[in-house]
């Protein structure tokens, strides 16, 4: 019964590289405000904490699908706006971008938080090393504080990347043909629900076991110089 996808396998097919793409480019994004947002809560200055905090809080408090519709429909008359003030006929927010951006700020704003407790992590007299031996604040940053952030985040920010692989279902509501999209025009064809849907869960199933092969060969990377220091 499984086996029978009606003629839809090329099409889930397709779902599951826009799949991908879309968990790629939304980690792509979420990574890097999730760095600058941990910045700037640990930084000394104020309203840098409060920026970063805003951020975290915020984000956070609103449910990823709201994210997803409020950017999506939320930017029409600003778009709108923008192509009149251009004389361009028309412009608009494709769901790729929406998902990515919904997506990346939600994934970011967790990742803070993990950023954050890796940063603290770090003993301070690794950054008082570097300033003895008169580096500056950006190579203390590049040399020092990421790559001993990068290993602690690790476990942390993968576990993230699993849920964020999940929610690009939540980018069917406005239009995206991912993998839940075609699941859904399957089931509405051949009426087979069970069908399409236990497809659907054995192929998130298995992005998630390649995630988790791929985050399991990155950690062992990222603590080989870690371990031999400890052996």
């Amino acid at each position: 019964m499984i086996a029978d996808l009606h003629g839809f396998g090329p099409a889930l097919v397709a779902g599951t590289w826009i799949t991908i793409k879309l968990a790629l480019s939304s980690l792509a994004l979420g990574l890097l405000l999730g760095l600058a947002g941990a910045l700037c809560k640990t930084s000394r200055f104020g309203f840098l904490q409060w920026l970063g905090s805003s951020y975290s809080t915020l984000v956070r408090g609103v449910p990823e699908l709201l994210w997803v519709l409020l950017i999506y429909f939320g930017t029409v008359n600003l778009l709108r706006w923008l192509a009149d003030s251009l004389g361009i006929a028309s412009l608009e927010l494709s769901p790729f971008a929406a998902g990515t951006i919904a997506l990346g700020l939600c994934f970011g704003a967790y990742a803070t938080e993990v950023f954050r407790g890796a940063i603290l992590a770090i003993p301070k007299g690794h950054c008082e090393a570097g300033q003895a031996l008169g580096l500056g604040g950006a190579r203390i940053l590049w040399r020092l504080v990421l790559p001993q952030m990068w290993r602690i985040a690790l476990p942390g920010l993968g576990n993230l990347f699993m849920i964020l692989m999940k929610d690009t279902a939540l980018i069917s509501v406005i239009g995206l043909e991912e993998i839940m999209r075609h699941s859904q025009i399957a089931v509405t064809v051949s009426k087979q629900p069970f069908t399409f849907y236990l497809v659907a869960a054995f192929i998130y199933l298995g992005l998630t076991i390649l995630a988790m092969a791929g985050l399991a060969l990155m950690e062992k990377r990222a603590a080989r110089g870690f371990v031999r220091a400890s052996a």
